[in-house]
C-alpha cells in the first residue's frame, strides 16, 4: 500500500480524490495549505510518504513554492502537480520547480491513478543490468540507485534518476523526446515535449559543469537527446 500527501485546497475535491485513491488501495494523508504539507514532510509523516499530488493554485505558500522547497532539502519524493488550466506558463513554471509530472484539473480517478502508478514505477529499481559506470567523472550504480560525480553523490527524484539511466544505458544513441515519454514516464499519449525539456534541463543542472554547454546529455536539433560524454 503506498502512501500518498495529497495537498489540496478546495475540500470537495480533496475529499473527492482522497476516497478515490483509497478505495484504490493507498494510504492517504491530506493537507489543504502549502505551510501543512511542508510541516508534515518535515514531521514523522514524512518518512512513510511514497509521493505527492500537489496543487498549484493553494493559499499562502502556493504549489510552485513548496516544490521549490522541496526539492531545495535533496528531497527526491515524487511529485505530481495539478493544475486547473492547462496554461503553458503554469506547467512549465512547476516543471522547472521541481514536479515530476503533471494533470490538468478535473482529473479522472482512472488518469490520476495511473499516473501515481507509472511515477511509484519510476522510483523501483532499474531493469537495465546492475553494475556501476563511469562516464568520464560521472559514475553511476544501477544496483544501488546512486548518481556520484568526482566521488560526490548527487540526489535525483525518480524521474530524473530514470532519465539518466534510460539514456546512458545507450550512449551515443539518439533518443526522440516521444521514445522517453513512453519509456521514462510511461505516457501513452504524445506530443507533450515539456515533461522531457523540463526534466533534461533540471538534470543538467545537477550533472553538468556548464549546463549551457553540455557534455553528458546532448541536444540534437531536430530529433531529441543522446548520451555522451564528449
Amino acid at each position: 500500500m503506498a502512501h500518498v500527501l495529497l495537498i489540496e485546497d478546495d475540500v470537495s475535491v480533496r475529499d473527492g480524490m482522497e476516497l478515490v485513491l483509497r478505495r484504490h488501495g493507498y494510504d492517504v494523508h491530506t493537507a489543504a495549505t502549502g505551510e501543512e504539507a511542508l510541516a508534515l514532510l518535515a514531521g514523522p509523516v514524512g518518512g512513510s510518504v511514497e509521493i505527492a499530488v500537489l496543487d498549484l493554485m493553494l493559499p499562502g505558500i502556493d504549489g510552485f513554492e513548496v516544490c521549490r522547497r522541496l526539492r531545495a532539502t535533496g528531497s527526491t519524493l515524487p511529485v505530481i502537480m495539478l493544475t486547473a488550466r492547462g496554461d503553458d506558463s503554469d506547467i512549465v513554471g512547476g516543471l522547472e520547480a521541481g514536479a515530476d509530472d503533471y494533470v490538468v484539473k478535473p482529473v479522472t480517478a482512472p488518469v490520476l491513478e495511473a499516473r501515481i502508478r507509472a511515477a511509484l514505477r519510476r522510483a523501483e529499481p532499474s531493469a537495465h543490468p546492475a553494475r556501476g559506470e563511469d562516464h568520464a567523472g560521472l559514475v553511476l550504480d544501477r544496483a544501488g540507485l546512486t548518481v556520484t560525480k568526482r566521488g560526490i553523490p548527487i540526489a535525483l527524484p525518480p524521474t530524473e534518476l530514470r532519465l539518466l539511466l534510460e539514456l546512458s544505458a545507450s550512449p551515443a544513441r539518439v533518443f526522440s523526446r516521444e521514445q522517453l515519454l513512453q519509456s521514462v514516464w510511461e505516457h501513452d499519449f504524445l506530443g507533450d515535449s515539456r515533461l522531457v525539456d523540463a526534466a533534461v534541463g533540471r538534470l543538467r543542472s545537477k550533472i553538468e559543469d556548464i549546463p549551457a554547454r553540455p557534455r553528458y546529455i546532448q541536444t540534437v536539433r531536430g530529433f531529441g537527446y543522446r548520451f555522451g560524454p564528449v
